[in-house]
């Protein structure tokens, strides 16, 4: 049987062609502590959770928007509309409601 937090990690790898990398990155651990998470193995400490809480929650409204390439790309540039910071970054300090208010001016059609 499989975790929240491993099918939480599969949809970020599906939706936003994230890797195990990433998401180690995101959440500053190791490559092997998320391959625990996946396996079921480990589980990430409750802030750890709120933060893949909210990379998934992001990449989900980007996946409205774009393919899942598109999606992993949009979180690593660097955006005019976040100040020149890359929402992956923003998210990783706890600031992915800046990233949401962005991309709900894309859902209202504000920004292209």
């Amino acid at each position: 049987m499989t975790s929240a937090v491993s099918r939480i990690i599969a949809d970020l790898k599906e939706r936003g062609a994230l890797k195990g990398m990433d998401v180690a990155n995101i959440a500053a651990v190791s490559p092997a502590t998320v391959s625990r998470w996946t396996s079921g193995k480990a589980f990430p400490h409750p802030k750890t959770q709120l933060l893949i809480s909210d990379l998934r929650y992001v990449v989900d409204r980007l996946a409205e928007f774009y393919s899942p390439t598109e999606t992993r790309l949009w979180l690593y540039s660097k955006h005019r509309l976040l100040d020149g910071a890359r929402a992956i970054d923003l998210i990783h300090d706890g600031k992915a409601d800046e990233v949401l208010a962005v991309l709900e001016s894309l859902d209202e059609g504000a920004y292209t």
